[in-house]
């Protein structure tokens, strides 16, 4: 993996915010406002309760933010689970195999599977922190040993934020002072990574228990011999699918309803094209 450098004397110092170069500054400045603006507001909008303006309720909210949350991992294991696990059950139906077979099959493939997946993130996962530690060990020895260009950047980089003047060099000889806080808004602004460190192992965990959890639902009624237990399975993995996708809406602009049945159109077609295709062979 090439090794990530740069120059610091003056010619290279914007070689991040060259497009800063095609607009005046109040013009970037305005830019940026209305881009944190709309950030904002929409972090706003999709908050679904009203949150608490007390100083304490402001710190510990600010701290949560910082932990990260593993949305994206629960939703991807609980689709995948419950859409894998559900084209099985249409795909041995369709084919008028035995109920055994949908049992075997389904657990053979909530277990096996579900391990591919959330090994697959672990993996991933731990590559995007190793790159993140690559990254903070290259800002640290260019802070050390190229202050001057660093100290620039993190001026430009307070500038498109819209500060200018004394608070301008104030903020920077305030933030430079704290090195860690210094790499954080080098993180964020120059390599546009999270705030929150990625965490393997429980991202790992959060797609394998969503896996399980999803894919259990259309082999429940085949374990526990229900009659009718196709279309029973076929009503409640609509429902989770359904549950899934309003789940996500919490976390997003979008009405509950339509992201549910957004969700649920996407499984549907997974378990339709199972089922045509394993009929074929009945």
């Amino acid at each position: 993996m090439p090794k990530i450098e740069c120059g610091h004397d003056q010619t290279l110092k914007a070689r991040s915010f060259s497009n800063a170069s095609q607009v005046t500054k109040s013009d970037q400045v305005e830019i940026d406002l209305a881009q944190r603006s709309t950030s904002r507001m929409r972090q706003n909008l999709s908050m679904a309760d009203e949150h608490g303006h007390a100083p304490g309720e402001i710190a510990e909210r600010l701290k949560g933010r910082s932990n990260g949350n593993h949305l994206k991992d629960t939703v991807y294991g609980g689709i995948d689970g419950a859409v894998t696990t559900f084209a099985i059950v249409a795909g041995v139906e369709g084919a008028g195999l035995a109920p055994s077979v949908i049992i075997a099959l389904g657990i053979a493939n909530i277990l096996a599977d579900g391990f591919s997946m959330a090994a697959g993130n672990f993996a991933g996962t731990r590559a995007e922190l190793d790159d993140r530690k690559r990254i903070i060990s290259v800002e640290k020895r260019h802070m050390r040993d190229h202050r001057k260009g660093e100290l620039e950047e993190l001026r430009q980089i307070l500038e498109m934020r819209g500060l200018s003047g004394d608070v301008l060099d104030q903020a920077v000889q305030a933030i430079s002072a704290d090195e860690g806080r210094w790499l954080d808004i080098m993180l964020t602004d120059e390599y546009g990574l999270s705030r929150s460190e990625p965490n393997p192992s429980k991202a790992a965990l959060a797609t394998f228990g969503a896996f399980l959890a999803a894919g259990a639902v259309p082999l429940f009624p085949f374990v526990v011999g229900l009659n009718d237990a196709f279309y029973i399975s076929i009503g409640a993995t609509g429902i989770t699918f359904f549950l899934i996708g309003a789940l996500k809406a919490r976390w997003s602009l979008a009405p509950w309803w339509k992201s549910g049945l957004e969700t649920l159109a996407i499984g549907a077609t997974a378990a339709l094209i199972a089922y045509l295709v394993a009929s074929l062979f009945r």
